[in-house]
């Protein structure tokens, strides 16, 4: 597709076009029978979790304070979900620690998690 199109082509288009009439009338009720086959389609679509998730994110987050405090959530989340995920390395790490500490002072000891 060209990107720079002659002038005097884009004005032989906007000729014709200016030149385009429809003569022909519309079908009676065609508006009304359009939004019925709108109405319809819809209905025949059964809506998914993630389609009315989706929607109901484009209606509320457009909302300032909603927004922010869907943010502020998603923050507070992270970080409880950081600090348990932390908590619970370090507490493999001390019993880890704790073994090798034990097996260094005593090596015949056995090396068992219930000790």
């Amino acid at each position: 597709m060209k990107q720079n199109q002659e002038p005097e082509d884009d004005r032989a288009l906007q000729q014709i076009l200016r030149g385009w009439m429809v003569d022909d009338p519309l079908p009676p009720r065609f508006q009304e029978q359009v939004w019925q086959k709108i109405a319809r389609a819809e209905a025949a679509s059964p809506l998914g979790f993630w389609t009315l998730l989706t929607r109901l994110m484009e209606v509320v987050l457009p909302q300032p304070k909603v927004a922010y405090s869907y943010v502020a959530a998603l923050l507070v989340l992270g970080l409880a979900a950081g600090a348990w995920a932390a908590e619970k390395q370090n507490n493999r790490m001390q019993a880890s620690l704790g073994s090798h500490y034990l097996q260094v002072v005593d090596p015949y000891q056995p090396s068992s998690p219930d000790r």
